[in-house]
């Protein structure tokens, strides 16, 4: 198994808490994390078995009679009522890291922890492969504040791995891991249980083929603003039952909303978020995006880049146990900055290009909004698909992916 940044959260987590929550994705790895860590000191069960669940739903205390911990529980989410019985538990021991559990509806299971499990677990995230995970660097990643601070234009990653492979085949650790792995038919699977299990669950949608267009039409979206109206226009459905249908892809990992920074900015903003699928690998399916050829020549080539550097620094967030500090900036004038990052009071502001040439005038952005904001702004790059680093203007300095997102 190749080494996730959040096993170190974990571990610093396991110090202080009787209870730690994963979150994340269907397939993401969060089953295989807590069993590679804890398969010495810990019992494992998993609620995924209609016969545990049932026995779990019907009789809780000789559940827990029967698993005593320190224990692992995988999908806790099917039983969200089990929390408050550990609840009482937890308070007779309080003994740090005791309860180990794994959800993929977040917002199920948030309702739950909320109610039962507040101040005494440490909810975290594990999203697919960061880039630096995806090529066996995940024990050698830094955080965000790290990152930022050791950003070097000379510094290279040495990775073969191209970009049309990363983009298409994308990061879940299956399929970014095992090249003897069919992308479609993994991709047609996921899709299938996702919509059979996760959005049949989280709302009584009986059109499941709806959805699914649905889910095609925000694929299309990815990288870009969202337009509710326009959404709900094309599929023929309501604003609110559009609303909702986002809600349950965001609940589910398959959607982030990256939203303006509004801050210190006397421009007229444009307000709405932009979506992003959380992995390209899905984006580019259900986009009808199989080979290299068809991917390159795509109009949709641009946002699915700026859709991996974004999601990817998400990861960094997460994985790191931090509470991401992410934003993009557009205002009704025409400047625009892909994504800036605030932290310790400084912004970090960067243009993402999937071209490979990128000349002065790409910073034209960058350039203006310093001007605008002044010492607010820390740092101004691009992160391009160019082959190395160089300096575009003054001291604004192109990146390439590989080199900021493999550290």
């Amino acid at each position: 198994m190749k080494p996730r940044v959040l096993a170190r959260t974990i571990q610093k987590a396991l110090k202080s808490f009787p209870a730690i929550v994963v979150t994340g994705p269907r397939q993401s790895g969060k089953t295989t994390l807590l069993k590679m860590l804890f398969a010495k000191t810990h019992r494992f069960v998993t609620l995924e078995d209609p016969d545990v669940r049932m026995r779990a739903k019907e009789d809780p205390l000789h559940f827990l009679d029967q698993y005593q911990p320190p224990l692992i529980i995988d999908e806790i989410q099917y039983i969200p009522e089990l929390l408050s019985y550990i609840k009482t538990r937890i308070d007779q021991n309080r003994k740090p890291g005791q309860w180990l559990f794994t959800g993929s509806q977040h917002f199920t299971l948030m309702q739950g922890i909320s109610q039962s499990l507040a101040g005494r677990a440490a909810i975290l995230s594990l999203l697919p492969f960061s880039f630096s995970e995806r090529i066996g660097l995940g024990n050698a990643s830094i955080e965000i504040a790290d990152w930022l601070k050791q950003m070097n234009p000379s510094g290279q990653c040495e990775d073969k791995v191209s970009l049309n492979e990363v983009l298409l085949r994308g990061n879940y650790p299956e399929i970014a891991s095992k090249r003897s792995v069919d992308r479609q038919l993994w991709c047609g699977s996921y899709i299938s249980t996702y919509l059979e299990r996760d959005v049949r669950n989280l709302a009584q949608i009986g059109d499941l083929s709806q959805f699914e267009r649905f889910l095609r039409l925000c694929a299309i979206r990815t990288g870009q603003l969202l337009n509710l109206s326009d959404l709900a226009k094309e599929i023929g459905m309501s604003v609110p039952t559009i609303k909702r249908w986002l809600s349950i892809l965001e609940t589910g990992y398959q959607v982030y909303f990256l939203y303006p920074y509004y801050k210190n900015v006397g421009k007229r903003l444009v307000k709405s978020p932009k979506m992003y699928f959380n992995d390209t690998a899905l984006a580019s399916y259900l986009l009808g995006l199989h080979d290299r050829e068809t991917l390159i020549n795509s109009p949709n080539f641009g946002n699915l880049f700026e859709t991996m550097v974004v999601t990817d620094l998400l990861k960094r967030f997460l994985h790191f146990g931090q509470m991401p500090s992410m934003y993009y900036l557009r205002t009704r004038d025409g400047l625009e900055v892909d994504l800036v990052l605030e932290f310790g009071q400084k912004l970090y502001l960067f243009e993402i290009k999937s071209g490979m040439t990128i000349l002065p005038r790409h910073a034209s952005s960058l350039v203006r909004i310093k001007g605008d904001l002044k010492s607010l702004v820390k740092t101004s790059a691009i992160i391009s698909a160019s082959t190395s680093n160089f300096q575009v203007q003054n001291s604004i300095y192109n990146y390439n992916w590989k080199n900021l997102l493999g550290r």
